[in-house]
């Protein structure tokens, strides 16, 4: 799916978190996947090409007296890293009954401490990790660190450091991505859609939702009633 430029009438606060889409902004173009994040402000013009699996996000929009302050950049993009870690705790208060003061200084919090920095090539081990994980969630870290040539040890850190999550977590949202792609895309029962996605079970299933996405598998099938029916 292409979606056209296009801009929004308040900031608006992107939190990628399955899923990914090529972003096309002032600063260029930069593929984005979760967990990152992306700030545009009201006026600031943007285009997406959705990829293959989709692109989950939450949007948050404001009024720039709410938060007390704003960058003084039209876009600012955090594209995992340390930035990665506090998206994900930022999503998971989004799942959460947090009054209005809380969110606010959550999100103040993000936007004021995020790394700011050049954005950082992602190495190449990197990328090749993930495709593997992406292939088969269930590798070990000893199978991953054999495949890219590294210790063990070093391996795990060093991932977290590059993504902002460690090689299991990214191996719970390649899960959930499958797992909802099949939900909205088949008429597959709870059970078979965690087998085929690689959980050990309905319930394991359940719990990860709810950690790496904060809603249930039931909800995310409830989707298909409102996407648009090609005719």
């Amino acid at each position: 799916m292409r979606i056209p430029e296009h801009a929004h009438d308040w900031p608006l606060l992107s939190l990628v978190v399955l899923g990914g889409c090529s972003n096309e902004t002032e600063l260029g173009e930069s593929s984005v996947a979760g967990p990152s994040a992306i700030l545009f402000q009201a006026g600031a013009a943007h285009r997406n090409v959705i990829g293959p699996l989709g692109f989950e996000q939450i949007e948050i929009e404001f009024d720039p007296a709410w938060l007390g302050f704003m960058p003084d950049v039209p876009v600012s993009r955090w594209l995992n890293g340390r930035a990665g870690a506090a998206v994900r705790s930022l999503v998971h208060l989004c799942g959460m009954e947090a009054n209005e003061e809380r969110f606010r200084a959550a999100v103040r919090r993000f936007i004021e401490g995020a790394d700011s920095g050049p954005e950082r090539d992602t190495p190449d081990w990197v990328a090749a990790i993930a495709r593997r994980l992406h292939a088969d969630s269930t590798l070990q870290i000893h199978e991953l660190a054999k495949a890219v040539g590294r210790h063990p040890s070093w391996l795990g850190t060093a991932y977290k450091r590059a993504t902002g999550e460690g090689l299991q977590e990214t191996a719970a949202r390649f899960r959930v991505e499958r797992a909802a792609r099949l939900l909205r895309e088949t008429d597959q029962s709870y059970a078979s859609v965690a087998a085929d996605a690689g959980f050990c079970d309905q319930s394991h299933m359940n719990r990860t939702f709810r950690r790496v996405l904060s809603r249930l598998p039931s909800e995310v099938r409830n989707d298909r009633s409102v996407f648009r029916q090609i005719a």
